[in-house]
């Protein structure tokens, strides 16, 4: 008897209070003294010495009982609903909680269940020994009640009063939190408003609903009003929140609904309404309309709501650091990839680390990223070991290598297979290439070089062979000149294919072959479209439609403006484009 007298004198908060850190810096072999007991006097442990309390908090708290009675284990079902009802029993007839509240906290507090079955030595019987348990041992009742909110015990522990054990002491703690109930929040996310919003729960009787009623009266629904609340329970403490009031009016000048709100909203996030406005208003002096700033947030949700803007703010921030200007900053968003603003941001700065890491001077990474925000922002490279070991080339050479061709980075990106370079080879026919240019005429590190280069394929000695075809079909090489300074794709080709496509022109299509001095591009199409088009606007000429229209208006454009500018205007047009299209492209 004396034994068990100590044993139900022990402090009744330490067996109640998830004391986790304490027990997680036993040493294993330290026995835990017991500090609560059944009626039949054998100690009881409530807590592992072997696991810290995060691990315990992740894990199933399923156990069953071992051979010696003791439980172990996944818990059966049967149990886990005895132990719940025998608390629910406890909460409901002897401590007089409301019914739904007592039920709420039997159901949604596994942890603390956990505790308690655990503790007990009789599977069997397992509901009435908690049941005499808790007759003689009154628990922390702000424990499974801060669980039922949601909240797990490394968050409450810290919030559980320090005089208190009993729901019932703290009347306005329950009495407002009644109101967020019946007003139609889910009990397990009050917790995350009483951790952001404590206060709350400590209004006198009449001033929570009358706070959520005024933001009725301001047009809100009051299922836009819970999600509101949930997402930012700060909404709640003061006078109604005028940045909320005005990001919302913003929003709905720029033509969006409240109901569009709700959706891009995360009950798991908290909104910085103010910061959130700022980015609107910041975009706007960047030089966004309203019709351009409205196009942009409803492509792009996560620039206002990631975050609240603050990821939108970092890259912003990033950008200016290298000497954009506010109106590049804002083109740059007016063109934003589709892609999360977050993940754009991360990939933005992933590839300075990386070409800081390979030497390149700052001057030469503000000059990338400032001609290729959008291509950089897209790009999630590799790692720069793996980069210089698959690309097997050093750092210096790569730096270069990366200046005079930036596009290259979208292929280096995670996922995709990467090939050595061929630096060597690479140089010399860049070099090649642009003695060609300078020979012909174009003018050295111009934009029209520049652009060459990046069209021409093939080495300097391919590119002088398929100039020489175009000579031989019958032009001066000064015409050809001209006509690969107006489309520089038309040297892409083989010498075979350019010849084709000339002898296609003349012989086939009965064009004469000056047509190539006024339209050099027709060589970069396919004789397949080209034939589609010519024998469709042939057709529709010997059938009144205007025929002074030239091969390059019939050519170049799309097959929608093809379709509605010439073919639609005729009844029977549409067949015969069908047709004609099955019959020349089914030929091999």
């Amino acid at each position: 008897m004396t034994h068990l007298h100590k044993l139900r004198t022990a402090s009744v908060l330490k067996w109640v209070s998830s004391n986790f850190d304490e027990n997680h810096l036993r040493s294993a072999r330290t026995p835990i003294q017991p500090i609560g007991s059944f009626p039949n006097g054998q100690a009881l442990r409530f807590y592992k010495t072997k696991r810290s309390p995060v691990t315990e908090s992740c894990e199933n708290v399923d156990r069953t009982s071992t051979g010696n009675g003791k439980i172990s284990g996944r818990i059966s079902r049967a149990v886990k609903k005895e132990a719940q009802a025998a608390l629910l029993d406890y909460l409901y007839c002897t401590r007089s909680l409301q019914f739904l509240d007592a039920e709420n906290m039997s159901k949604n507090s596994p942890h603390f269940l956990k505790k308690l079955i655990e503790s007990a030595d009789n599977e069997k019987k397992i509901g009435q020994t908690i049941a005499r348990f808790l007759r003689y041992h009154p628990i922390n009742e702000f424990e499974p009640f801060f669980e039922s909110l949601g909240l797990k015990p490394p968050e409450y522990v810290p919030l559980l009063p320090q005089k208190l054990i009993f729901l019932i002491d703290d009347n306005l703690l329950l009495h407002n939190y009644g109101v967020l109930c019946h007003y139609g929040i889910a009990r397990n996310k009050i917790g995350k408003i009483y951790t952001e919003a404590t206060e709350v729960f400590q209004y006198n009787v009449g001033v929570l609903l009358s706070k959520l009623q005024a933001y009725e009266e301001l047009g809100l629904s009051q299922s836009a009003l819970i999600k509101f609340v949930v997402a930012s329970p700060y909404l709640l403490i003061g006078d109604a929140n005028a940045s909320f009031l005005n990001l919302l009016g913003k929003l709905k000048s720029l033509g969006f609904e409240i109901s569009w709100i709700q959706r891009n909203l995360s009950e798991k996030n908290s909104y910085n309404w103010s910061r959130m406005l700022e980015v609107l208003s910041f975009l706007s002096k960047m030089g966004c309309s309203d019709r351009r700033l409205g196009e942009l947030i409803g492509q792009h949700p996560d620039i206002l709501f990631e975050a609240s803007g603050e990821r939108t703010f970092s890259i912003i921030g990033f950008l200016l650091k290298f000497g954009f200007r506010m109106s590049q900053v804002s083109s740059l968003f007016l063109q934003f990839p589709r892609i999360e603003v977050m993940k754009f941001g991360l990939n933005l700065r992933k590839c300075f680390f990386f070409l800081n890491e390979i030497g390149m001077e700052v001057a030469g990474i503000g000059k990338i990223i400032r001609s290729h925000p959008l291509l950089l922002g897209s790009c999630a490279l590799k790692k720069t070991n793996t980069l210089l070991l698959h690309l097997n080339i050093g750092k210096k050479s790569l730096c270069r290598y990366i200046q005079e061709n930036p596009q290259e980075l979208k292929h280096w990106v995670l996922g995709r297979r990467l090939r050595p370079l061929d630096w060597g080879n690479n140089l010399r026919s860049k070099t090649e290439k642009a003695k060609f240019l300078l020979d012909i005429g174009v003018v050295e590190n111009s934009n029209k070089m520049k652009e060459a280069l990046n069209e021409f394929q093939g080495n300097g000695f391919e590119l002088q062979e398929r100039f020489d075809c175009i000579v031989e079909a019958g032009f001066d090489p000064e015409e050809v000149c001209q006509m690969v300074k107006v489309s520089p794709r038309i040297l892409s080709q083989s010498k075979d294919v350019i010849e084709m496509k000339i002898n296609f022109l003349v012989n086939h299509l009965c064009y004469p072959l000056s047509t190539l001095l006024i339209f050099p591009k027709y060589l970069t199409y396919g004789t397949k479209r080209v034939q589609h088009r010519v024998l469709m606007y042939n057709w529709l000429k010997d059938h009144g439609t205007d025929p002074t229209y030239a091969l390059s208006t019939v050519v170049s454009c799309s097959d929608i403006y093809f379709l509605r500018k010439f073919v639609n205007h005729h009844p029977s047009g549409p067949q015969v484009w069908e047709d004609l299209k099955r019959k020349i492209y089914s030929k091999q």
